[in-house]
């Protein structure tokens, strides 16, 4: 994310939230990796700032991925 706002000018994480029509407080917790990017997110956020996603090491989760970890849990 920081990549992201160095690329594009963006003097802020706030500036960038406004510019993208994303929450503040959700971009920040993206930004300090306390929740997932979505793929849709991703992609729109390496196409303003012309990042190559190939040279990138990422990893997709399946949809499903939470309903997943909290059936699991929820057996004990």
């Amino acid at each position: 994310m920081q990549e992201v706002i160095e690329k594009i000018n963006c003097p802020s994480l706030r500036e960038l939230g406004n510019r993208l029509s994303i929450n503040y407080s959700t971009l920040k917790n993206y930004f300090i990796e306390e929740r997932y990017l979505s793929e849709s997110l991703f992609n729109d956020l390496c196409l303003i700032s012309k990042l190559d996603k190939s040279k990138m090491n990422i990893e997709y989760l399946d949809s499903n991925w939470g309903q997943i970890k909290g059936g699991r849990k929820s057996k004990r």
